[in-house]
């Protein structure tokens, strides 16, 4: 099963959501970034390389708040959720086209990919 880390990013309060950019699969959708982890990267080494590629940040990876094993179209993968802290620099978008900075409560407001809705829901119940 392939295995796919999450950021959860804080900063000041707030949560950072990022949209999917068009030409991608499932553009529009709203997400934590992240990716898929590479054979020999632990997840969190994965999670920072995937946030230094996609958004230029560099981080600091704490907690892991849960995994979700979700099925799409591609098959099934198991999405790992951490939260995260940016140590330098400020997200540039590459693969996403929106990023935007959220009280719990707002993340509802959003569209978000299905397999980062258990997520969302912990961090609004929370």
């Amino acid at each position: 099963m392939v295995r796919v880390v999450a950021a959860v990013v804080l900063r000041d309060g707030l949560i950072m959501a990022a949209r999917r950019g068009s030409g991608v699969r499932m553009a529009g959708k709203w997400e934590f970034p992240g990716g898929k982890v590479e054979p020999g990267e632990d997840d969190q080494t994965a999670l920072a390389r995937e946030l230094m590629e996609e958004l230029a940040i560099v981080v600091s990876v704490g907690e892991c708040m849960g995994e979700n094993v979700h099925t799409e179209e591609r098959g099934p993968f198991c999405l790992v959720a951490y939260r995260v802290e940016i140590l330098s620099g400020e997200p540039v978008l590459t693969d996403h086209d929106e990023v935007r900075w959220l009280r719990p409560q707002e993340l509802s407001t959003l569209d978000w990919a299905p397999a980062d809705l258990p997520f969302v829901d912990a961090l609004i119940s929370a």
